[in-house]
C-alpha cells in the first residue's frame, strides 16, 4: 500500500466509504452513538443535495420523530428507512451480531450492552451496513459467542433486510451470499494485515485494490458543512475529529 502524505483522517475516510455504501436511497437512520455513520450519512445528504433524508436519533434538528426509537421502529417497519447500520461486540463471517455477551451465557466473561432493536432492524432495512472500528480476531470471530442478529434466515422467513458490507479501521468487505469478501484495503494497511486481524475466512479477487482515499471536495464537505451540523449530536467527536466547537466545550 502507498506510503503517499495522507492529508485526511481515518474518520474522514470512513465516513466517505460509508457515504458511498449508502448510494441514491430516499432515507437513512442512524441510531445512538454512531458518529461515523452519522458523518456518512450527512456528507451523503450533501453530495445529494438534500437527498437522502436524513435520521439521526436525539437530534431535534435532524429527526422528524417525535417519539425517539419507538417511531424508528415503526418507521422501519413500515419500509420508510432504507439504510441502517449496525456494529457488536462480536461479528461473525456469516453477518452474525452480538450484542448481549461472550462466554457462558449464564456465566459470561464481558457482558455488552444488549440487542435494543437490531434483530429487528436487521430483518425490515433493505440495506443494513455494518461497522467495526477495532478490526481485531477479538471482534471479528469465526462464530459469535450469542447471536443477537442474524445475518441470515431461512428461505421461508420473510426478510427484506439484510447487510450489504461490513466497514473496519482497516478495510472494506461487501457481502453477498451468506460470506464476506475483501473489497479493498485503507490506505496505511496491507492485505496480510487484514487475514491476520480476522478471525473469520472470507473470500478475496486476485488483486484486491486500496481503498479511494477522500477527495478535496469530499474533505471540503466535511470539514465545512457536515462537522458543524454533526456537532449537535456529537460535540466531543466534532472537536476531536474537526476542531468544531472545541471553544463552547471548554466552558
Amino acid at each position: 500500500m502507498t506510503n503517499a502524505r495522507r492529508d485526511f483522517r481515518d474518520e474522514e475516510l470512513l465516513a466517505d466509504v460509508i457515504a458511498r455504501l449508502i448510494g441514491d436511497v430516499r432515507h437513512v437512520a442512524v441510531g445512538n452513538a454512531s458518529p461515523i455513520p452519522a458523518t456518512a450519512a450527512l456528507l451523503a445528504r450533501e453530495r445529494g443535495r438534500g437527498r437522502p433524508y436524513v435520521s439521526l436519533l436525539g437530534s431535534p434538528k435532524n429527526t422528524f420523530w417525535t417519539d425517539g426509537a419507538r417511531e424508528l421502529f415503526d418507521c422501519a417497519g413500515q419500509g420508510r428507512i432504507d439504510v441502517f447500520f449496525l456494529s457488536g461486540g462480536q461479528i461473525d463471517g456469516t453477518g452474525n451480531v452480538n450484542l448481549v455477551s461472550t462466554g457462558d451465557y449464564e456465566h459470561p466473561k464481558v457482558r455488552f450492552p444488549g440487542s435494543f432493536g437490531s434483530a429487528y432492524l436487521y430483518y425490515v432495512v433493505p440495506k443494513v451496513i455494518l461497522f467495526r472500528i477495532e478490526h481485531s480476531r477479538r471482534t471479528l470471530v469465526p462464530r459469535v459467542d450469542f447471536i443477537s442478529a442474524p445475518g441470515a434466515s431461512e428461505q421461508n422467513v420473510y426478510r427484506p433486510g439484510r447487510p450489504i458490507a461490513l466497514v473496519t479501521n482497516r478495510c472494506l468487505f461487501s457481502f453477498a451470499a451468506g460470506r464476506f469478501t475483501l473489497t479493498s484495503v485503507h490506505p496505511g494497511h496491507t492485505i496480510d494485515e487484514v487475514i491476520e486481524h480476522t478471525g473469520f475466512d472470507f473470500e478475496r479477487p486476485a488483486a484486491v485494490p486500496e481503498t479511494p482515499a477522500p477527495s478535496p471536495d469530499t474533505l471540503k464537505h466535511l470539514r465545512e458543512t457536515v462537522a458543524p451540523q454533526l456537532a449537535e449530536v456529537y460535540p466531543q467527536f466534532a472537536a476531536q475529529v474537526f476542531g468544531v466547537g472545541q471553544a463552547a466545550l471548554a466552558c
